[in-house]
């Protein structure tokens, strides 16, 4: 059963502010405030670690956005351009925003002959409340829904569940962090287990299109196979080549 929500937090006069965007911006402000003051302790300078701030959050939307319509609505780019900017409604990409944010940050960093991979890793508590506060505003957009099944709850709670991810993955980065992780290996491993657990709980019992080899299992209420799905292997196979690449730095330098 969906419930109905309101997408508007409150009016502003002709502008109507929306739940999906305050929780986004909320995240934004919770990952830049982390990566400020953690690239602080490590002797980063202010004015970088602002201008990369921005230069993520700008990149990332701009390629979350750009994959969603690509994904979804591509004809959007010849018949109706303004929707593409639209973002305050839903209908962004997880994949393409932290594709865009990576090769910005990435760029940028390489130009400023900064450790990228110091960097990346200080991102992660960003990335995994964002996912936690995104996924609960798309319950107020009435996106991210869950398949229908036959049990009580009528349909899977898809948005808790991702939002269960998130939390689960920050729990995990400050877990982590405590034993001293190689640089790199935070981003990584991160990258590693949230595609993971995304790939196996979410997209299993979320209502998204099957591709080839499509499955339902209608009693359950679980799909098989979903874009997400299909295209994990890769993402595991990069993201674990990343993580030896770390730990195999990290014993060669303590070794020297």
């Amino acid at each position: 059963m969906l419930v109905d929500l309101n997408p508007i937090a409150f009016q502003l006069g002709p502008i109507a502010v929306r739940w999906y965007g305050i929780f986004m911006a909320l995240s934004f402000l919770v990952g830049s405030w982390y990566l400020y003051r953690e690239g602080l302790r490590r002797g980063l300078e202010e004015d970088f670690l602002l201008n990369l701030a921005i230069i993520v959050i700008i990149s990332g939307v701009i390629g979350a956005r750009l994959m969603f319509v690509l994904a979804n609505y591509p004809t959007w780019f010849l018949t109706d351009r303004i929707q593409i900017i639209k973002i305050y409604e839903g209908g962004l990409s997880w994949h393409g925003g932290l594709l865009g944010g990576f090769l910005a940050g990435w760029l940028y960093a390489r130009w400023k002959r900064i450790d990228v991979n110091q960097l990346a890793d200080l991102v992660v508590p960003g990335l995994a409340f964002g996912y936690f506060l995104v996924r609960i505003a798309n319950i107020f957009n009435q996106e991210v829904l869950g398949r229908p099944t036959d049990f009580w709850f009528g349909r899977w709670p898809a948005q808790v569940i991702g939002s269960a991810i998130g939390l689960l993955l920050l729990a995990r980065y400050f877990y982590v962090q405590s034993k001293n992780p190689p640089h790199g290996y935070q981003f990584w491993s991160f990258i590693f287990y949230h595609q993971v657990l995304r790939a196996v709980i979410e997209e299993t019992v979320r209502d998204n299109p099957l591709d080839v080899w499509g499955y339902i299992v209608p009693h359950w209420g679980l799909g098989f196979f979903t874009l997400t799905q299909l295209t994990t292997p890769p993402v595991l196979l990069l993201a674990y080549y990343f993580m030896w690449r770390s730990r195999r730095a990290a014993r060669v330098r303590y070794r020297s």
